[in-house]
């Protein structure tokens, strides 16, 4: 498989990384530390069409590929993970199912404006019993006789629900009892819009790590909502939730791929700069094999989720790759993380120096989008154990 990027690609590349030192890498220590949801950022991105990159331009989108999408990725998290997320759950999770599953009539009524940015869609899967069994969704929607779902139950962790320019959130409900399901349940995919009575967002989450993206619990109250928000056909939830995770995972690989990067670039730096008996200690062996050992392990795991990208671009399965990337970059970035951290010494410790928050950003790329655990289970399924 050729892995040659194109002009295109290296546009893309070149833009979004000039944007990312230009633009983020100045203030991203304030947004973490003040725990601000970047909005200049996210409307600067939607300028630039960044916030659509793999949909078509007749819904407002770039018009781009998945290598796309995962290179502007890659390139915000070299320089901050909680812009990088935002745009992430945006695309693949709130944006995505509507695009994939949605009809006519819901692409023209809500892609346009999540292509532009103008708005930021979210995807409801976990709640507080189905995260890793998310075929174990509680929340609950009646189709009432005028034609509209009436939906109860609870969401947690999700991901961009609930800033001034939050647009809707696409939730796993209960529709009815299927018993060829293997779990007895028929669930579908129904999209709530914002403001909706009956639809509240909690307070954000204390979280470890990315401060300044938007994470927190979402509960649905007797919640209306019109028949003609269900996504795709009543009862192919699953199916579709498990379709969005896949494609997911690239993105959150990418993240992976960024973060370590960038813990290198900064390992790399403070190593040429440091000095210590007289020389940098980038001249030191133990330093030269700790920087020698990361560049393999990016390379790599670039190489494996570039190719996940591309066998979901030239519509090849991708499962399996996008599992196996996941797992790959997340586990990565943990460790190039510390690694930065370790290098950095007494000032890896200290919150003004990028390591400190990218090792605090880094242990959720093995949690979210499934955890390690998960992906190990994909992934032995995948190869037939």
């Amino acid at each position: 498989m050729n892995f040659d990027l194109s002009d295109d690609h290296r546009l893309i590349q070149k833009t979004v990384r000039e944007f990312a030192l230009g633009e983020i890498s100045p203030i991203a220590e304030q947004l973490d530390r003040e725990k601000q949801f970047p909005y200049e950022i996210i409307a600067k991105l939607g300028e630039l069409g960044l916030m659509g990159i793999p949909f078509p331009a007749e819904y407002g989108g770039g018009g781009g590929d998945t290598l796309a999408y995962v290179l502007a990725v890659e390139e915000l998290t070299r320089i901050d993970s909680s812009v990088a997320i935002t745009l992430c759950a945006h695309t693949s999770l709130g944006t995505q199912p509507i695009y994939l599953f949605g009809n006519q009539e819901q692409k023209q009524r809500w892609l346009p404006d999540l292509c532009s940015g103008r708005k930021l869609g979210a995807f409801g899967l976990t709640e507080p019993e189905a995260g890793s069994d998310a075929g174990n969704v509680r929340t609950r929607a009646r189709l009432l006789d005028e034609g509209e779902w009436a939906i109860d139950g609870a969401k947690q962790f999700i991901t961009n629900a609930g800033t001034d320019i939050s647009g809707l959130v696409a939730i796993t409900a209960v529709t009815g009892e299927d018993p060829g399901a293997k779990n007895a349940k028929e669930i579908s995919n129904i999209v709530i819009e914002n403001g909706t009575p009956g639809y509240e967002q909690g307070e954000p989450y204390r979280k470890m790590g990315w401060h300044a993206s938007d994470t927190r619990p979402l509960t649905f109250t007797d919640c209306r909502v019109p028949q003609e928000n269900l996504l795709g056909q009543r009862g192919q939830g699953f199916k579709q939730f498990l379709q969005i995770l896949d494609i997911g995972r690239i993105g959150v690989a990418a993240m992976g791929v960024g973060l370590a990067q960038g813990a290198l670039d900064e390992a790399l730096s403070y190593a040429k700069e440091r000095k210590a008996f007289g020389k940098s200690i980038s001249k030191f062996q133990l330093i030269q094999a700790k920087l020698a050992d990361l560049s393999t392990e990016i390379e790599a795991a670039r190489l494996l989720t570039y190719k996940a990208a591309l066998l979901k671009d030239t519509g090849r399965s991708f499962t399996l790759t996008a599992a196996q990337a996941k797992l790959k970059t997340g586990r990565l970035a943990v460790r190039a993380a510390e690694e930065a951290v370790q290098i950095h010494g007494g000032y890896g410790y200290i919150e003004e120096y990028p390591v400190c928050r990218f090792y605090r950003d880094a242990k959720i790329l093995t949690i979210g989008e499934g955890t390690d655990e998960v992906q190990q289970m994909v992934i032995a399924q995948a190869l037939g154990a």
